[in-house]
């Protein structure tokens, strides 16, 4: 299903999930509440993938948009009530408790983390698969 809106998008969410697993395994020795750090963490992975997915979908409906102004100030808006969102679930979470605001931080970097990991995940999975030889650029 991810890779029909977007052929990164797996890979993506996989190493949004692998930057958690790592974060939880390291950070969980370094505080002392151990479940607000775990559930702030999910909560941030969380809403790491849904952030990955809804642009992913932005990026598919811009480019069936007809005006090009148009699809940038609807790219502009997704973008900002993207973050929007992200504040108010960072709200919620102060409000009513929910889990450390830190890690939930540290889990939705995990969205810049995976972008960042992306194009060394994609070199390691080609080589695996024996085709080490093939470009990201070159794949179909």
């Amino acid at each position: 299903m991810l890779k029909r809106l977007n052929d990164a998008l797996p890979g993506l969410v996989l190493g949004i999930i692998f930057y958690g697993i790592a974060i939880e395994l390291v950070g969980v020795w370094f505080v002392s509440d151990k479940l607000r750090f775990t559930s702030g963490l999910m909560i941030g992975i969380v809403t790491a993938i849904g952030m990955a997915i809804h642009m992913a979908v932005v990026l598919l409906d811009a480019v069936d948009f007809a005006g090009a102004e148009k699809a940038k100030r609807r790219i502009i808006a997704k973008s900002i009530l993207r973050y929007v969102v992200v504040v108010v679930i960072f709200l919620v979470m102060m409000i009513f408790h929910l889990g450390s605001l830190f890690s939930a931080f540290l889990g939705v970097m995990g969205l810049k983390a995976s972008a960042y990991m992306q194009p060394l995940m994609h070199k390691a999975f080609m080589k695996m698969q024996g085709r080490g030889d093939v470009s990201p650029d070159n794949v179909e």
